[in-house]
Parts: structure tokens; C-alpha cells; sequence
């Protein structure tokens, strides 16, 4: 399941964040990449330990907390606190991999299961060229390239790249959410189930078949759920 969310950040947020961006400084982006992506990533990454990156952090998972659809999408058990890259000049492409199914937390506090990975666009499309985020799943390949604020979530288990950025500078927050359901049907199926829940109690109101759906929901959420 592939969703896009748009206008995560506002303009103002993303002025905010591009402005702490500038002041941070860049490294390479292999320093968190696994055996096979390390190969072929070639970008550049906010290093650990940057003293603005914690605010840069909080600031994404301040908005991700604010967005329904974002918790309905990923049912998120942990988040991955949010990595930074840059594709530009000779560091400017990640060709095709997979995400680590396990990712360390950078305080070393444990592992986070990458069941869903989240890229939030900060350049705007006509800022760069090329740089499109390709998805590869059971329905074909995608190409994504969104405005400044807008995130895609997609299965850390599919095959994908950023193709080269020929112009300008990409720039990208990226994450890793382990789900509270783990199984990938099962999540899509309750994100159906509750945008459908949504639209019936726009049309209806809160009627007793309503509240019959809506505890059917929560019980599939109840025997499904491993968080």
C-alpha cells in the first residue's frame, strides 16, 4: 500500500526546517546504509549527533502526531527518529535497494522493525531535476516526486530507488515505522475499513450501525495488533 499525505508541514514549517538545514552540515549518506545499499547509495545525510538535528526531529514527529490519516495509514508502534539527506552535485543518487528490516535506535536503546518507510519532500519539484523516489511492488512501479510537505508511505519491503538528480538539490526527511499490525493485508484492510468509517459518518451521523462498524474495527485492530 503506497499512500501520499499532502501538506504535512506548512509553509511556514518548511521555511523553518530548510532555514535549520542550512545551518547544519552534511555528511555521507553511506554512514546509514546496510551491506547491499551501501554499494549503491551516493547521497549525503545529516550526521548523528548534529546539535540541530534533535529540533529538526521534533518538528516532523510533532506533525506526524497531528495527522489522522498518517496513524490510520501506519497504525505506528515506533518511529525511527527521522534522518535528513541531500542529493546534489556528484552525491546525488541511491540506485535500487531494500530497507534493513531491523533498524538500530541511534541512542542505542533497541531496534525498530522497518514494516513501513516515509519519505517527507522538503525541495519543491521544479527545484531539482530528476530525483523521482521509484516504488516497486505487486502493482507496478511508481514514481514519486511531491511538493515541499508532502510524505509518501510505502512497504520497507519493496524494491526502490532515487533516480539521479541531473539539476539542483534534493532535499528529504526520511523514516522507518514499525506498525502495530504487522501484516501488510491486515493493515490495508483496516486503513479501508476506517476511511470507509469516515465518509458513511460524514453522510450519516453516529447511527447504531455506525457504532456496530466502528467497534468492528476496533476488535479486528484488538486481534490483529502485536505493539
Amino acid at each position: 500500500m503506497l499512500i501520499t499525505i499532502d501538506d504535512l508541514l506548512a509553509r511556514d514549517e518548511i521555511a523553518t526546517v530548510r532555514q535549520l538545514l542550512d545551518r547544519t552540515g552534511w555528511a555521507s549518506g553511506s554512514l546509514t546504509a546496510g551491506t547491499q545499499a551501501a554499494v549503491v547509495k551516493n547521497n549525503e545525510q545529516v550526521p548523528e549527533g548534529a546539535p540541530l538535528l534533535p529540533e529538526l526531529r521534533q518538528r516532523v514527529l510533532a506533525a506526524l502526531n497531528r495527522q489522522p490519516l498518517f496513524f490510520s495509514a501506519a497504525l505506528p508502534a515506533k518511529i525511527l527518529p527521522p534522518f535528513f539527506n541531500r542529493y546534489s552535485g556528484d552525491s546525488n543518487r541511491y540506485g535500487q535497494h531494500i530497507d534493513n528490516a531491523m533498524r538500530a535506535m541511534p541512542d542505542g536503546s533497541g531496534y525498530v522493525r522497518a514494516d513501513l518507510s516515509a519519505t517527507l519532500f522538503l525541495s519543491e519539484p521544479d527545484e531539482y531535476e530528476g530525483g523521482e523516489l521509484v516504488i516497486e511492488d505487486t502493482f507496478g512501479r511508481h514514481s514519486v516526486k511531491l511538493p515541499a510537505g508532502s510524505l509518501v508511505l510505502y512497504p520497507s519491503s519493496s524494491v526502490h530507488e532515487v533516480t539521479p538528480v541531473t539539476r539542483g538539490a534534493r532535499i528529504a526527511c526520511f523514516m522507518f515505522i514499525q506498525s502495530m499490525v504487522r501484516d501488510a493485508e491486515q493493515r490495508r484492510l483496516l486503513f479501508d475499513l476506517d476511511m470507509e468509517l469516515l465518509t458513511l459518518r460524514q453522510q450519516l451521523g453516529e447511527t447504531a450501525s455506525m457504532v456496530k462498524l466502528t467497534g468492528i474495527y476496533h476488535n479486528l485492530l484488538r486481534r490483529w495488533g502485536n505493539a
